[in-house]
């Protein structure tokens, strides 16, 4: 099943309460709050008050975005965004895979980067929660083969996958990425960008070559998905709005392709 959404970081300028009405208006079903601005590690009450807002609007609470750069970031702090995703009713934590890429990041960087990523995922595990890796450049899951063997170094139950497609990608590479990932991929970030990335916002349905399929795959075993919309152009709600009905037609279509089909096997 997939269930679409929004990553609260696209509407850093609204309140928490906008965000939620925004994604209601928008037919979206759940959130990733972002700890940089609306739900901020520690401040466990406003995290109690934007997850009570959100179950309240009939919204689920997705991941807790954080900025723990795994590697680099004070290991101390983790457990205070542990305790914060926990309080928002967050089901896991996203961190990043350090801040060089694979190709640049020497063996013992490496090491201490999936030391504390395995670190950060036995503390989220206390806590009945998971962990996400960013799939992101600059990090060591800029790479497929660099992220599948972090995954496999780190060895945890509690760490998922997390994707997201690069800047004009290339649909046969990312149908590979995502399919390499599965079935453990809980998330995807959604958005359509040009060769400039993140500042070339595409409208989302400029991609349908790239998303419908990548719906149908993560759509296929009917495990429970996110797709969270982010960045949309000119951080607009008006296009915000006509992205989310594309993914949410997308969705409708992919649900009735593989209900015509029948059961898997």
């Amino acid at each position: 099943m997939l269930v679409p959404g929004l990553v609260s970081v696209t509407f850093r300028a609204l309140t928490a309460e906008e965000v939620v009405d925004l994604t209601r208006e928008a037919g979206l079903r759940t959130i990733e709050w972002g700890g940089d601005v609306h739900v901020p590690p520690g401040d466990t009450g406003r995290a109690r008050e934007v997850g009570d807002r959100c179950r309240a609007a009939g919204l689920a609470v997705g991941g807790y975005g954080s900025y723990h750069k795994a590697g680099v970031t004070d290991p101390a702090g983790f457990p205070e965004i542990v305790a914060t995703a926990v309080a928002l009713g967050a089901p896991r934590v996203r961190v990043w895979a350090g801040t060089t890429g694979s190709a640049e990041t020497g063996p013992a960087q490496r090491s201490r980067t999936v030391a504390d990523i395995r670190r950060c995922a036995d503390l989220a595990a206390q806590a009945g929660i998971r962990i996400t890796v960013e799939h992101h450049v600059e990090s060591l899951t800029d790479d497929l083969d660099s992220a599948l063997r972090m995954h496999a170094e780190a060895a945890s139950p509690a760490l998922v996958p997390h994707w997201q497609p690069r800047e004009s990608p290339d649909v046969d590479a990312c149908l590979r990425e995502v399919t390499a990932l599965l079935p453990r991929l809980e998330s995807v970030h959604a958005f359509s960008w040009g060769d400039d990335g993140y500042t070339e916002r595409l409208p989302l349905g400029d991609r349908a070559d790239l998303w419908r399929p990548v719906l149908g795959l993560l759509a296929a075993d009917g495990a429970r998905r996110e797709v969270l919309l982010e960045f949309v152009q000119d951080d607009s709600p008006a296009a915000f709005l006509r992205d989310a009905a594309a993914l949410r037609d997308w969705i409708a279509e992919t649900a009735d392709t593989a209900a015509a089909a029948g059961p898997v096997g």
